[in-house]
């Protein structure tokens, strides 16, 4: 049992475990990682091979303000390349008749009242994201207006349009990878302060989708793991047990296996519902217990189609399409010298379902029937290479791409995410407060954890624990200048309000001009006022 002895412990090896390990180590910790794959990465997972040298099968994305992986990514020497979108973007919300074809962050709808709406939701989107603190989202004055609502109802009640529903409603089930109707209306508008508001979180050029990294960001992981010791980290180690000992505040873990570990403080850097395969002694609070059960992830697929050229670019389409149908969003993944051409689709929420009663063969097959469809191209359906990820059916992650909040989570439980546990402290891109959900979020909880560590052995003060980042020089944030019609477009109501009013002024001078003697009357009363 003494070699089994460390300073401190991280549970999950993922992208929040190993920046835990990192800062730990650089302040000459004896840190280990207990990993329950036989991989680093988490929910970052990069395949390779010679065919089309290596893809994310998991997270992949990042852009301007998410600084702390910007800058682990710098230190470790990993690059970035930006995403390709100089062609023309696809939107369709059903069938070809719903499908516009445009360039820039949203579609140029043709219909006046669509604008409106779509203009107005993320305008109310930011306005109540903007009053939900991102450390403490049940504090907000409305949390409990909102936390009993879920989106879908949200959608129902301020979208006027067809068009603009299936927009909000596509829009979600691409942000969660989950339906409107099982996640919080709270939750919905913490997540996109989180995001740095609607068009940071959703946008490509300049937003939370920009860019990716050069080796595919599980390279991220794997090169932590190199700086600090291959020694620090045991594989195919699930946790099943953590015991602490409050008289000698010893911490003895225990895996699968059987091996056991001891150590005085330690991190779980794993997604909320996967604490409930752990047994805690003495237990987790009650409503840490009732938090974790709540606290489902989201529903992905990742495919990877590979051809021999790109065709879409041909056609001046940059490989983008946001549907409502079976790909909620496909993207360009060719590789930025231009090799190894390859249409990325996430398939997430019920879709996600669906397809992973499908064979690989059929999913294949669908797929490129799909972007034969969108893309215009019959090329589209004779792929050279398929590869996916079924998230679903990941042991060790139970969905991607985050743990998503039904109604009522954030307001009875939420206060827990992040209160350690004796000297057992949370990590997970869950607990950020900060791009949650993406890899930024994963560093931010990972490197707080260890600052919490730090201050409870006396290294740092309390003061130190949350800590900003500079901007990335590498990757500034440009700011999303709205048009004059953006800004002072009415939304549909209030247009309707307008045309009202319009209406009554009108009929009301008619009615004046026709009775002389009212004008007079009313001239003549207020010669006698003022």
């Amino acid at each position: 049992m003494s070699d089994n002895i460390h300073d401190v412990i991280i549970i999950g090896a993922g992208i929040s475990g190993t920046s835990a390990a990192k800062l730990l180590h650089e302040e000459g910790l004896d840190v280990l990682l207990l990993e329950a794959r036989d991989r680093v990465g988490g929910r970052t997972y990069t395949a390779r091979a010679p065919s089309f040298k290596y893809v994310d099968l998991g997270g992949s994305y990042i852009g301007p303000t998410q600084n702390r992986v910007l800058r682990l990514a710098k230190d470790l020497g990993v690059d970035t390349y930006r995403v390709n979108v100089k062609e023309r973007t696809i939107f369709q919300a059903g069938g070809p008749s719903t499908k516009y074809v445009f360039q820039g962050s949203i579609p140029n709808f043709y219909n006046p009242f669509v604008v409106m709406d779509i203009n107005n939701v993320c305008k109310v989107m930011d306005e109540c994201a903007a009053m939900v603190p991102p450390a403490a989202p049940w504090d907000c004055p409305k949390a409990a207006e909102w936390d009993k609502m879920t989106v879908k109802e949200w959608i129902d009640k301020i979208c006027w349009t067809k068009t603009a529903k299936e927009w909000t409603i596509i829009l979600t089930r691409l942000l969660y990878a989950a339906e409107p109707e099982e996640i919080s209306l709270l939750y919905f508008f913490w997540y996109t302060q989180s995001g740095k508001g609607i068009m940071r979180l959703a946008s490509t050029d300049n937003g939370g989708q920009e860019r990716k990294f050069i080796g595919g960001s599980q390279t991220i992981s794997e090169k932590i793991i190199e700086r600090i010791g291959k020694d620090k980290i045991k594989f195919n180690s699930p946790v099943v047990r953590v015991e602490q000992n409050t008289d000698d505040d010893v911490i003895i873990i225990t895996t699968a296996s059987g091996e056991q570990f001891k150590t005085k403080h330690a991190i779980s850097a794993v997604t909320p519902c996967l604490l409930g395969r752990m047994t805690f002694d003495p237990p987790l609070p009650p409503k840490k217990i009732q938090f974790i059960q709540r606290v489902p992830m989201g529903s992905a697929v990742k495919s990877h189609l590979y051809y021999k050229r790109t065709f879409w670019r041909e056609k001046n389409f940059n490989g983008m399409a946001v549907t409502g149908g079976l790909v909620a969003i496909a993207l360009d993944d060719t590789k930025p010298d231009g090799s190894c051409p390859c249409i990325i689709g996430l398939i997430v929420g019920e879709p996600a379902r669906i397809m992973t009663t499908w064979t690989k063969e059929e999913r294949k097959k669908r797929l490129a029937e799909f972007y034969a469809e969108i893309f215009e191209s019959d090329e589209a359906n004779h792929p050279i290479e398929y590869i996916d990820n079924d998230w679903l059916s990941e042991e060790y992650s139970g969905g991607c791409y985050v743990g998503v909040m039904p109604p009522g989570v954030l307001t009875s439980f939420g206060s827990v995410i992040r209160t350690p546990h004796g000297c057992v402290h949370f990590a997970g891109t869950e607990t950020a407060t900060e791009w949650a959900g993406y890899m930024e979020g994963a560093v931010q909880s990972g490197e707080r954890a260890a600052r919490e560590i730090m201050y409870a052995m006396g290294k740092i003060k309390e003061s130190e624990i949350w800590q900003s980042e500079p901007e990335s020089l590498d990757v500034p944030a440009l700011p999303f200048e709205e048009s004059l019609i953006e800004k002072h477009i009415p939304s549909i109501p209030g247009f309707l309000r307008f045309l009202s009013l319009s209406t009554l002024i009108v009929a009301g001078a008619a009615i004046l001009m026709r009775n002389r003697s009212i004008i007079e009357q009313v001239k003549n009363k207020l010669t006698d006022l003022f």
